[in-house]
This record gives structure tokens, C-alpha cells and sequence, in this order.
């Protein structure tokens, strides 16, 4: 009997609509959340084309279970999650597939403390899935849908009781908001609103085909977000993905900054007022991070890459901030999630507090990160790594996800996509020249490895 494909990646189930993603596929997937989340669920969906169509699939499959749906319409994924904490839901599912292309969606299961489900639940609603031994109900026994319309206000308010918007409303900022044609276009502009900032939007109509530019905040996606900063002297640019559950800044120079240097200063910030604690990143985080909280007493936990590794163990050692490199901050001030919305007031604050952006993202050590990626197609990427691990030489390698091999003057990352048949190449030197270097020629050795 061939071995059963795994559907659940780093973040949920994910594919090209009617072709792996198909209402059918979602349809038994709802039975599957249903048989192993029982009770009350919150559903959502993001802005794709395809959100109604799979959204009702889903909630029919939930249904006839037994169980019941709250239907809160299209949120950000956190503000979700929120609500799914806040609720006492016995769990949640999200229509999206964050910042993949268009053509994708995918289901995320959350559970019951308004996490990422763990990858153990996820097992469980793939057991259920494969086996079909689905929970039904009797016809009078079937679940009902609420509407629930207040899970954006209520998300938003919450950020802004967060952070010290009275600090905010007096730098009286000017912003330039990126929507993304996403689901930040029901929240962000809103939020900056309640914080007291002048913002200034782009592509914040909700629109499924991304017509502004593709869903992930890219410095490739987000030249328009770039040159307004410039031309206006805004005081910062915040772009959010499709499904808001990442931010990413430009600062008042017109610079795009990358996920990890927003994160290194989010932390050592924190860091700093907390005077020593921990934070939790995964394997693939640059090195700016460990090396910006260290004159702060900080301590860095490294885990396997994916947001829910990653918030279950901050949980575990109690860790003040976490994230990943690519804009998705866990602030558990706020909730044991990547929020888009709290890590963009987050760094309201901070720069309110402390200064320009750019003065303070030229304060953090500096490292040269490149990534890369190539199509795996048919191969096995686990037998693309045993080959990378024989033929590379490094002094020292981490198998904690992937092979992170640790060589002369930086380190490379080699790791298959937990979302798309890809294998992912991270690079980091603090020479540009080494970084580019380590990168290309762990490329052209994956290459060299598939048949």
C-alpha cells in the first residue's frame, strides 16, 4: 500500500485551487476539523478569488459533524486566532494561503488557545481525513452557522491596549500602509486610525487576484510602498502579506528592511526593558538577532522553522518575543502568533520612543543574508540532503531542520519548503561577497544532486 501524503506543511494545507484544492478535498476536511475539534469553530477566510467557494465547503463538512461555526467573514488570520482565544472556541480554520500566488488557498487549523494547531492535532485531522471515520451527525443533530461581525474591531482594540498609543498619537506620525489587496485592508487602516497616524494607502481594496502586486511583502513587490514613502516624508511604510499575519517595514529614507533586522530590533528593544530574557527563532533567523539582544543580557532558542514550533516554545521557556525572519513576530503580549497588526504598532511605539527607524536599524550588527531557492520536482528532498551532507565540507552542522552547515565565515541553510515542492537555500556572512558565494555554490550543488 503506498505511504499516505502528508497535506499539512510549516502552515497549513495548501495547493492550486481545483487542482489539489478542490471543494471536495475541503468539504472532507471540515469533517476532519469537526470530528476532532467538536463544538464550537470559528471559521474566516482571507481575500482569494476562492474564499466563499472553499469557505462553505468547509463550514458544510463542519456542519455535518455535529458541530457548530462562527462565521466571522474575512479577518486577518491573528485576528482569528484572536477571537478563537478570546471566544473559548473549541478551535479554528482559516481560508488561506497567506502569501503564495493567487491560484493557491489552503486551511489552517487553529486550536483552542488560538495557536497554529500542533503538529500533533494536525496528525490527528489527518487520520480522520484518510480514514474517513468522520463523526455524523443524526438530520436533526446537524450544526448551525453565526455570523459574527465584530472580530475586527474587537482585534484591533485590543493591539491599540497593547502598546502606549497615547506615545503614538502625540509623534503624530505619518504612514504609508501596503495592504496587499489583502486582509489588512479590514484592520491596518483602521488600527493606524485608533493610534492617532496619518496613513496614507495603497492596494487596501480587497481584491482575491492581487492586482497591485503579488501577496508577499517582497522589496521586488514593494517599489510602489518605497517610492511613496520617499516622495511623501512619511515617517515610515508598513506593508502586510495576503493574509496580515506578517509586517514588513520601510523606513523614512525609503529603504525596504528586512524581516530579521525588524525583528532584531523589536527584540532588543523588549530585551532592553526586560532587562535579559529569551528569544525563540528558528534555525533560518540571521544572526542579527542573537547578536542584537546579547548586550542585553537576551538569550537565543533556535527550533525547527515554522511559526507554530516556534510559539510552542516560547511558551515552554517562557520567552518574551519570537518570530521569524520574514516579517512573522510572535508577541505574546498580544497572543502566540505572528500578528502583522501588533508587531506594526509594535514598532510604532518604538520608533515614537526611541527615534527614526533608519537610525535605529543602522545600530544593529550588521550581516549579509542571501536567500535562495530551487524546484525539486519529483525528487526526494530527503535524499537531496543525506547527498548535500556527504559532499559538503563545514566544521560543524546543525540537522535541526534541514543541514546548517557552519563554515569558515558564516553558515548556509539548506531545507525543503514545508508549503511548496522547493528547496530553500539561506546564506549569512558579515562579508556581502562570502554570503553571495556560500549561497550560488550551495545552488549549484542541490542542482548537481537531482536526477
Amino acid at each position: 500500500m503506498p505511504a499516505r501524503k502528508k497535506l499539512f506543511g510549516t502552515n497549513g494545507v495548501r495547493g492550486i485551487v481545483n487542482e489539489f484544492l478542490t471543494p471536495d478535498f475541503v468539504l472532507k476536511m471540515g469533517k476532519a476539523i469537526g470530528t476532532e475539534m467538536k463544538g464550537n469553530i470559528a471559521v474566516a477566510t482571507d481575500t482569494r478569488t476562492s474564499n466563499v467557494m472553499l469557505k462553505d465547503a468547509l463550514i458544510a463538512g463542519i456542519l455535518s459533524t455535529g458541530s457548530d461555526v462562527a462565521d466571522l467573514g474575512v479577518i486577518p488570520t491573528p485576528a482569528l486566532q484572536f477571537r478563537v482565544k478570546k471566544g473559548r472556541f473549541t478551535g479554528g480554520a482559516m481560508i488561506t494561503a497567506s502569501h503564495n500566488p493567487p491560484q493557491f488557498n489552503g486551511v489552517k487549523a487553529i486550536s483552542t488557545d488560538g495557536t497554529e494547531a500542533s503538529s500533533e492535532e494536525e496528525e490527528r485531522i489527518e487520520d480522520a481525513y484518510y480514514s474517513g471515520n468522520f463523526v455524523v451527525a443524526e438530520w436533526n443533530g446537524v450544526g448551525s452557522v453565526t455570523p459574527y461581525f465584530d472580530a475586527a474591531s474587537d482585534y484591533i482594540s485590543a493591539i491599540a491596549e497593547k502598546v502606549n498609543s497615547e506615545l503614538i498619537r502625540e509623534r503624530k506620525f505619518t504612514v504609508v500602509l501596503d495592504c496587499s489587496n489583502g486582509a489588512s485592508a479590514y484592520t491596518a487602516p483602521y488600527l493606524m486610525e485608533l493610534l492617532g497616524v496619518r496613513v496614507v494607502t495603497l492596494n487596501s481594496q480587497a481584491q482575491g487576484s492581487f492586482p497591485g502586486h503579488e501577496s508577499e511583502p517582497t522589496p521586488e513587490n514593494l517599489k510602489d510602498l518605497v517610492r511613496t514613502v520617499k516622495n511623501l516624508g512619511a515617517d515610515m511604510g508598513i506593508a502586510h502579506d495576503g493574509d496580515a499575519d506578517r509586517a514588513v517595514f520601510v523606513d523614512e529614507k525609503g529603504r525596504y528592511i528586512p524581516g530579521e533586522q525588524s525583528l532584531a530590533l523589536i527584540a532588543r528593544e523588549i530585551i532592553r526593558e526586560k532587562h535579559g530574557a529569551t528569544v525563540v527563532v528558528p534555525v533560518s533567523t540571521p544572526s542579527v538577532v542573537e547578536e542584537a539582544i546579547k548586550e542585553f543580557g537576551g538569550k537565543t532558542v533556535y527550533t525547527r522553522v515554522g511559526s507554530p514550533v516556534v510559539a510552542r516554545k516560547m511558551m515552554e521557556v517562557g520567552s518574551v518575543i519570537g518570530g521569524e525572519e520574514n516579517g512573522g513576530i510572535i508577541n505574546p503580549q498580544m497572543q502566540y502568533c505572528r500578528d502583522g497588526g501588533m508587531t506594526a504598532a509594535k514598532m510604532l511605539e518604538i520608533v515614537a520612543e526611541r527615534g527614526p527607524l533608519s537610525a535605529l536599524i543602522d545600530s544593529l550588527p550588521k550581516f549579509y543574508t542571501v536567500k535562495l531557492k530551487v524546484e525539486i520536482a519529483d525528487n526526494n528532498p530527503a535524499d537531496i540532503l543525506r547527498k548535500v551532507r556527504e559532499k559538503a565540507s563545514a566544521s560543524r552542522v546543525d540537522e535541526t531542520d534541514g543541514l546548517k552547515l557552519f563554515l569558515d565565515e558564516g553558515w548556509v541553510l539548506v531545507r525543503p519548503s514545508g508549503t511548496e515542492p522547493l528547496i530553500r537555500i539561506f546564506a549569512e556572512s558579515r562579508s556581502e561577497k562570502n554570503a553571495k558565494k556560500y549561497a550560488e555554490d550551495h545552488l549549484k550543488l542541490v542542482k548537481s544532486l537531482m536526477s
